[in-house]
């Protein structure tokens, strides 16, 4: 169970977000300190499956053949063979990086995905989960539509989806307590290494949590 604090700083946020024709998301805002983020290995880059869900449709597409190919039909969005990949051209290929979430590919495949979607996904950092032989794609497909990226790149400030304004506040704030205390265990001092942390909604005011 979060913080007190946290759920506190999450009510205020969703009671001050003003009245829109759409469900907005929740986003926290993350400052760090005492970092070198010109260093790569000083640098957030995580994925985190939130306990709450993100309150969002997260648009999956997995790259298989055969059985895989078949059971992922089931529940990613998109699925693509091995001729798919290679028959994309750059436009639809930047299209299809733009509007996916996350992107799967059989182990096999990750070297032609690479080849022909690397220069397009990697500086995006949309490159495809490995799928071993022992993994089942869906599975991993399921758990995704839970996840979040956290890349502060080499920025001081980054930003991550953590629900949206449909959930409870308890929800949220157990999805911003997780994060933290993955962050709290990967950067090299801690809790030390973040200056502060703010919670919104898309439209809404700033509140801080931490």
């Amino acid at each position: 169970m979060a913080d007190s604090d946290i759920e506190t700083a999450v009510s205020r946020a969703l009671e001050e977000a003003p009245d829109r024709n759409f469900t907005e998301t929740v986003d926290l805002a993350i400052n760090l300190r005492d970092l070198d983020l010109n260093e790569p290995s000083n640098r957030v880059d995580e994925s985190v499956v939130l306990p709450s869900g993100t309150g969002q449709e997260t648009r999956i597409v997995v790259i298989a053949e055969g059985e895989t190919a078949v059971r992922a039909e089931e529940v990613a969005d998109e699925v693509l063979s091995e001729d798919d990949v290679a028959d994309l051209d750059d436009d639809e290929a930047k299209d299809m990086a733009d509007e996916t979430d996350f992107f799967i590919a059989e182990e096999a495949m990750m070297q032609d995905v690479a080849r022909h979607l690397g220069t397009i996904l990697g500086p995006r950092g949309k490159m495809p989960d490995p799928l071993s032989p022992d993994e089942d794609v869906v599975e991993t497909v399921n758990r995704l539509k839970n996840t979040v990226q956290l890349r502060s790149g080499d920025r001081r400030t980054f930003h991550t989806l953590v629900g949206s304004e449909a959930m409870d506040a308890e929800e949220v704030a157990d999805n911003i307590d997780v994060i933290l205390r993955r962050l709290h265990a990967d950067l090299e001092k801690g809790p030390q290494n973040i200056d502060a942390v703010y919670v919104k909604t898309t439209m809404g005011p700033s509140v801080e949590v931490v």
